[in-house]
């Protein structure tokens, strides 16, 4: 079994700096970002909700899954809206994962309310819903299935991350046709406590299926066949989900930060760090006076677009998304 060990840390957790023009400034040497002021405007009549999922597309366009009427919204990299859709992903719009298939972006949305996952196109058109996995024989009714996140991998298999149900991981072909299922409630190896997260991390010579094993506060990784690998263990407060940049992995971290791994997952920097906050009272929902620019409260989801720019959405009631523009 490998567990993974960071105390030989590869950059420091620099503190929030302000730049000569009063640019907010995260991160430090070669992961130093601006924080984007006021980025991703909502028109007149669309608000968030808990802002849960972002991907960025093929086009360069930023998508924010969130609990509203309005549970789907593109944004250009510059954060002018484009367009928005889903109102039946009201109350449960949780993951987001975009997959190109044969030169089409395809969207895999979890709804934990509905205990469904379905693939659209990005503008929302329908190509199958999929309840809950009836055949893995480890639910006494869909109620206790309740979807958090999906991974796709080379193949077109995806798996789906029961996180806020029974913690299990289910696995499906490229047609949705089950094919298995493992986890279960526990600390053990194998063994998950709220797989918030899920990602193919094709950053090595083979693909590994990674898992944001929230409650237990680490990163868990299997064989694509499910057959547990390893453990990440330090570094890490509340991963939520994951990025991948290059050789890079970036997770947004629910307790105040995002932290970015290197190719063996080793700590590079965290970003937005807001030590604590998890224990303010109201968290997450702080008022706006408590919500400090560049000090991350809850993210629960990051992407990163082609010239490293980072986008973080936060669980937070109203919403919150940040753009940090990479600087160097």
């Amino acid at each position: 079994m490998q567990r993974v060990s960071r105390r030989s840390v590869l950059g420091a957790a620099p503190a929030l700096l302000l730049g000569r023009s009063g640019a907010v400034i995260l991160g430090g040497g070669s992961h130093t970002y601006e924080l984007a002021p006021a980025w991703g405007r909502l028109p007149e009549g669309i608000r968030y909700g808990y802002t849960h999922g972002v991907v960025m597309d093929s086009q360069q366009r930023v998508i924010v899954h969130n609990q509203s009427r309005d549970s789907v919204i593109l944004f250009d990299r510059d954060g002018k809206f484009i367009k928005s859709w889903g109102p039946e992903f009201e109350k449960g719009a949780h993951g987001l994962t975009l997959r190109r298939e044969n030169g089409t972006d395809f969207l895999y949305l979890a709804d934990y309310v509905r205990h469904i996952v379905e693939k659209r196109s990005v503008d929302g058109e329908k190509v199958w819903s999929l309840g809950y996995p009836r055949e893995a024989g480890v639910y006494a009714s869909e109620e206790q299935y309740k979807p958090t996140n999906v991974a796709v991998a080379p193949n077109g298999d995806f798996y789906v991350a029961d996180g806020y149900g029974l913690s299990y991981i289910h696995q499906y072909d490229s047609k949705a046709r089950y094919i298995r299922t493992w986890g279960g409630k526990g600390k053990d190896p194998g063994q998950l406590d709220c797989p918030h997260g899920i990602w193919v991390d094709t950053r090595g010579r083979e693909p590994v299926l990674t898992v944001a094993d929230r409650s237990n506060q680490r990163l868990q990784t299997f064989t694509l066949d499910g057959r547990h690998q390893g453990f990440v263990t330090e570094e890490l407060r509340r991963p939520c989900h994951f990025d991948q940049y290059r050789d890079e992995l970036y997770i947004p971290d629910l307790w105040g930060r995002v932290t970015v791994f290197d190719k063996g997952n080793r700590l590079i920097t965290h970003l937005g760090d807001n030590p604590g906050v998890w224990q303010t009272k109201g968290y997450p929902n702080l008022p706006q006076e408590q919500r400090v620019p560049g000090k991350f409260i809850s993210p629960h989801a990051a992407c990163v677009d082609s010239d490293g720019n980072v986008y973080v959405v936060e669980w937070i009631s109203d919403g919150r998304v940040s753009k940090l523009r990479r600087v160097s």
